[in-house]
């Protein structure tokens, strides 16, 4: 058996799968992001610890046998999140997550001091990263940066809590903008720049290698070998390509989550110098990814839904299907919930419904939703393809994967086919697993054998939807600022 957990922003997950990927297990425990001030997202790390505690302790008290049969554990976990440890290991003050966009004024500086930083790390220094991030508590928060004897990323505090080890992978690590991305190498000139030491940063492995042994007071606690090696594991875009099976040049996958990411697997190292876009190591060796992201994807359905007051989104998907909407006059929404990423690169970018007319109601407005995350796919597929990324086979995982009815809806947007893998849902949860298995000397598996399903774009929908995109096009220029 193989144990992976995906330290995420609205919950954390954990699963056990048997060799051949089968779901054994798997329990969830819910997080919340706190939001001071405009354009902030903050969460405390205790809660991430707190939360796998409480899903690890469910799998022990339904699954002790597949507990005890558990060979390797693999973490995968939110990206981009800055957590400031003092020397007792404790967190300084709340991390900030990979949607806080307080940081524009740094971006700009870094860019000026750094003029070759996209060559080196793979991306133009962008709020959200933690590179920028690191600057403004520096600028902000001198005793804090003072007081921090380690700077990890979310799943790698989770790590330290599990094995006492500071420790990050390669994937993870490379989206920092802390690191010479071709090297694998912390830089300290970035370091430097942003105001800290490098002997703050965690020791790096490759993201399929040991990272880490598991406590024996905690194996005690939850049924698990002493000594459980724990995978280096990678970054959520990164774990939920190797669950999706993208792991060769050319492969893709659409993560639909709380944010939607669109990755490409790269055997070439090509930096991204705008659009919104970056480039990372992925958790296979050899590989690289390139990354558009669509900041509130999932998130976008959900606050439509609780300002609605609805509870269940598979109701409200079925009801928007039912009603069938699609040829008639719709409204168009800019998904811009939390500023966007790709293309626009602007965390001040603010949302907007447009083409709004009597008689519209709940179900108009959910089916625009739908539409504009599946258009603002498409501005990623549109700046990856244009930035020369090898796009070939593309699966469909996370969350929303679950709905064939979006599916279709991405699949028309994009006017590409989409692989939707057997445990498309399970997303980077699986992918963090399998990683566990390379541990210990098992294989990864291709798009091809991982994929039950496919979506084919339809025909019928292109006209009508590229009329509502032109829409959508043009407001970004009219509302977003």
């Amino acid at each position: 058996m193989f144990l992976g957990i995906d330290i995420g922003t609205s919950s954390v997950k954990g699963i056990i799968v048997d060799e051949r990927d089968r779901e054994i297990a798997s329990a969830t425990a819910p997080l919340r992001v706190d939001r001071p001030q405009p354009l902030w997202s903050e969460q405390d790390p205790r809660a991430w610890w707190s939360a796998t505690g409480a899903v690890l302790d469910e799998l022990a008290a339904r699954a002790p046998r597949h507990m005890e049969a558990v060979v390797a554990m693999g973490l995968s976990g939110q990206m981009l999140g800055v957590t400031l440890l003092d020397a007792a290991d404790a967190p300084i003050r709340p991390a900030l997550l990979w949607n806080d966009g307080r940081a524009g004024a740094e971006c700009a500086e870094l860019a000026a001091l750094l003029p070759n930083f996209s060559d080196r790390v793979g991306c133009r220094p962008m709020p959200g990263f933690p590179a920028p991030k690191i600057l403004w508590l520096a600028r902000h928060e001198p005793k804090a940066i003072a007081r921090a004897r380690k700077l990890l990323l979310p799943k790698d505090y989770v790590r330290l809590c599990l094995s006492g080890e500071a420790i990050t992978d390669l994937a993870d690590g490379s989206a920092t903008l802390l690191m010479e991305t071709r090297a694998g190498s912390w830089s300290d000139a970035i370091t430097q720049a942003c105001g800290i030491a490098p002997a703050l940063l965690p020791a790096i492995v490759e993201s399929g290698a040991i990272g880490g042994t598991l406590k024996r007071d905690l194996a005690a606690r939850w049924k698990l070998r002493a000594g459980l090696p724990i995978a280096g594991g990678g970054g959520d875009n990164m774990c939920g390509a190797v669950g999706a099976g993208v792991i060769a040049h050319g492969d893709a996958c659409i993560s639909l989550g709380t944010s939607g990411v669109y990755l490409v697997a790269n055997d070439r190292f090509v930096p991204a110098h705008g659009a919104g876009m970056h480039t990372h190591r992925h958790a296979v060796p050899g590989l690289f990814a390139q990354h558009g992201c669509v900041l509130s994807a999932a998130a976008a359905l959900s606050w439509l839904m609780e300002i609605l007051g609805l509870e269940s989104a598979e109701r409200f998907l079925a009801d928007i299907e039912s009603a069938d909407l699609a040829d008639t006059d719709l409204p168009v929404f800019t998904p811009y919930l939390s500023g966007e990423r790709t293309p626009h690169d602007d965390p001040t970018a603010s949302a907007a419904f447009s083409n709004l007319r009597i008689g519209m109601g709940p179900l108009h407005l959910g089916r625009a939703v739908l539409e504009g995350v599946a258009f603002a796919l498409a501005d990623c597929q549109d700046a990856l393809v244009a930035a020369g990324a090898p796009i070939d086979r593309i699966a469909l995982i996370g969350g929303g994967a679950r709905s064939r009815f979006w599916a279709q809806i991405i699949a028309d947007a994009i006017d590409r086919p989409l692989a939707i893998p057997a445990q498309a849902a399970l997303g980077p949860a699986l992918g963090a697993a399998r990683l566990a298995r390379k541990t210990v000397g098992g294989a990864l598996m291709p798009v091809a054998s991982a994929a039950e399903d496919a979506v084919v774009p339809d025909p019928a929908a292109r006209a009508p939807l590229a009329r509502r995109r032109e829409i959508y096009r043009s407001h970004y220029a009219r509302f977003a600022k």
